[in-house]
């Protein structure tokens, strides 16, 4: 088992099924005059936006994992100008502002040690797989300049473990808790499962059924529809591995 630390200083791709046994989180940094919108969307949206940390203006450091370094230690990063993102670095440095707040929201990786050990398989971790992402049709609650759709991730989950998928999260409600829906995507505005806005598709054993949660990327799909003009944000799948045992976010 590599240790976050270890984690941190090598990974490149996606961190699903990475440093098992530690939280992992979402990063969402914006200038000062743009943080109090973040802070009320997270607050008005607790499913998708759990808030871990958050940290003062400038700061590259979390006390989720006090050694790491926010500007480099997750392993691809997204910038983004106006609503769009316009470069996919694996550090941060040259786009790194003083006055930048970085809010550590919750990660669904979190939980998928619990469900692991609980004998839920992980499709998208036995495939080698990032997590299948998709924006839905359900809209976040505004908050000041912001606002934007739920995007959920989706695990193919055995029919007879649906159950017990939804017990074992239910318990982790800081790494997003329970589903928000089980069976046909199209209730969420999913038209297709093979072709996720985010991450990678994954293919489904006979007798699975899609299971969705929220998702810590709903923060970037408000980027989009808000346009704030700068931020920086973990690349989808690519998250901070922290120092935090899961177990400390279970109830």
């Amino acid at each position: 088992m590599s240790t976050p630390a270890q984690v941190r200083a090598t990974a490149t791709g996606s961190t699903a099924g990475l440093a098992d046994g530690y939280a992992q989180a979402n990063l969402v940094a914006v200038p000062r005059d743009w943080a109090y919108d973040v802070l009320l969307f997270a607050q008005r949206n607790p499913k998708p936006c759990p808030v871990l940390d958050v940290t003062d203006p400038g700061d590259h450091r979390t006390v989720l994992a006090p050694d790491a370094d926010l500007r480099t230690d997750l392993p691809r990063y997204r910038v983004w100008r106006d609503g769009e993102p316009v470069a996919e670095p694996t550090d941060v440095l040259r786009w790194w502002r003083d006055d930048l707040v970085s809010f550590l929201i919750g990660c669904s990786f979190t939980f998928e040690t619990a469900l692991r050990r609980a004998g839920v398989p992980l499709r998208h971790v036995e495939q080698g797989r990032n997590v299948a992402m998709f924006t839905t049709d359900r809209r976040c609650r505004d908050a000041g300049r912001l606002g934007g759709p739920l995007v959920v991730s989706m695990r193919q989950v055995p029919a007879g473990l649906v159950g017990l998928a939804r017990e074992v999260t239910a318990r982790m409600p800081a790494v997003h808790g329970a589903p928000v829906h089980v069976g046909d995507p199209a209730a969420l505005g999913i038209g297709d499962l093979d072709s996720p806005d985010f991450g990678d598709p994954v293919v489904a054993e006979p007798g699975d059924v899609p299971v969705f949660w929220a998702c810590g990327v709903t923060p970037q799909a408000a980027l989009v529809a808000s346009r704030p003009p700068f931020a920086i944000t973990h690349a989808p799948g690519h998250m901070l591995v922290t120092d935090v045992p899961d177990h400390a976010y279970a109830l």
